[in-house]
């Protein structure tokens, strides 16, 4: 059995101008999704609506954080922005593919590979990583 952990961590990273990479560290539950939805949407309300989320260290999804994700979503395109997600776990997977969602979200396998296709696509030159954190 899996352990779910209560505390959600995210980190902030800006690889290019146009794209902020979001790295999710632990569970989104129930208990955690709010959180992962306020810090983002703060992101997205500082003028930064390009996004992709890394969840590469996220053991755990259930619903609520597949709502949080849509809520994402909807609010980037809301700022005329996009969300890509990267490093998927397997049972969002399913979950999204269920859902349909995978249709409409870009899903890279790393976020080095969603930074690649941002550069493929977006506009403006790389720039240097910036990081930040989000508790």
């Amino acid at each position: 059995m899996t352990d779910v952990t209560h505390t959600l961590h995210l980190t902030v990273q800006h690889p290019r101008p146009d794209l902020v990479i979001v790295t999710v560290d632990g569970d989104v539950d129930v208990h955690t999704a709010p959180s992962l939805r306020s810090g983002v949407l703060e992101i997205i309300q500082h003028g930064h609506s390009g996004l992709a989320l890394d969840l590469a260290q996220v053991g755990f999804c259930d619903s609520a954080g597949l709502s949080a994700i849509i809520g994402i979503w909807h609010a980037a395109q809301e700022a005329s922005g996009s969300l890509s997600l990267a490093a998927v776990p397997d049972r969002l997977m399913r979950m999204l593919t269920l859902t349909g969602i995978d249709t409409l979200l870009p899903v890279h396998a790393t976020a080095a590979a969603a930074v690649a296709a941002r550069a493929e696509t977006g506009t403006g030159p790389e720039s240097s990583l910036a990081h930040g954190a989000i508790s």
